[in-house]
Formats: C-alpha cells, sequence, structure tokens
C-alpha cells in the first residue's frame, strides 16, 4: 500500500496519507511531513521520545499529533525516522481522543541534510475518510 503523495498546491504543500488503520495512517502522515523537511529513511532512530496528544475530534487530534514533529525539530532539534506503537483512543470525559506514539529518531547531526521548512500545519482542506481499503487523509501545510 502506498504511504503517502504529495499533490499539487498552488501556495503550501498538500498531501494524502494513506494506511489500513487510523493510526497506519496518521503515521504515514507524520512521514509526510518529515519528507518535506529531511529524509526520514536516512535518519538513524538511536533515540526515543513519547508523545502524547488530545483532541476533541480526529482532525484536531491530527493537527496535534504533526505538530509534536515540529515542536521537537525547533525545541530539541530532534529529526524524526519512524513512528511506533502508535494508539488512538476514543474518550469519554472529556469527550474526544487521546494518541500515544513513541518518535524514533535523533537529534540533528551535520550530516543530515535539513532542505525544508514546514511552518504550521492546518485545518484548510483537511480529510479523513474511511475507503474500502483502510482510512485516507488529506492535509495542508503552511511552508
Amino acid at each position: 500500500m502506498e504511504k503517502f503523495r504529495f499533490l499539487p498546491h498552488t501556495a503550501d504543500a498538500m498531501f494524502q496519507a494513506f494506511g489500513r488503520t487510523l493510526e497506519e495512517a496518521f503515521a504515514n502522515a507524520a512521514l509526510a511531513v518529515c519528507q518535506l523537511m529531511w529524509k526520514p529513511e536516512k535518519v538513524k532512530p538511536a533515540r526515543e521520545k513519547v508523545v502524547e496528544v488530545n483532541g476533541r475530534d480526529l482532525k484536531q487530534l491530527l493537527v496535534a499529533f504533526l505538530e509534536e514533529i515540529l515542536f521537537l525539530f525547533e525545541t530539541d532539534d530532534f529529526i524524526l525516522a519512524k513512528v511506533e506503537d502508535i494508539q488512538i483512543e476514543r474518550q469519554e470525559s472529556p469527550p474526544g481522543y487521546q494518541l500515544r506514539a513513541k518518535f524514533r529518531g535523533n537529534r540533528i547531526k551535520d550530516e543530515d541534510e535539513i532542505f525544508g521548512d514546514v511552518k504550521a500545519i492546518t485545518y484548510n482542506e483537511m480529510e479523513i475518510k474511511e475507503t474500502p481499503e483502510g482510512v485516507s487523509l488529506q492535509v495542508v501545510v503552511d511552508i
């Protein structure tokens, strides 16, 4: 299954991410965000960061999750290689969703090539769809 694909967009970057499950689609969306700034497959996954975010709905959860990549990059020089053990649970009180995951990556090294800058994750044109094959996400990021 294709993990993600970039789509044409006039000013920003837009992608679709896919997965057999919601969790897999979220993890592939994280890789798409990274791909706009560095090559995640070239990052040695030597460090682990546990991520926990909440959202009133799945769109807010997705934005919060993807913004963790930007936050860790800006505050800890952490670049993501892969997402592991992602779990999304519906919460009763307060109503909404909670996501827990492990980010595997490393601190930026001299040999790492940072070639792009994602400023923010947006709600613009965001879609979360269940299909017969699984889940499809569409995200626009401000670059």
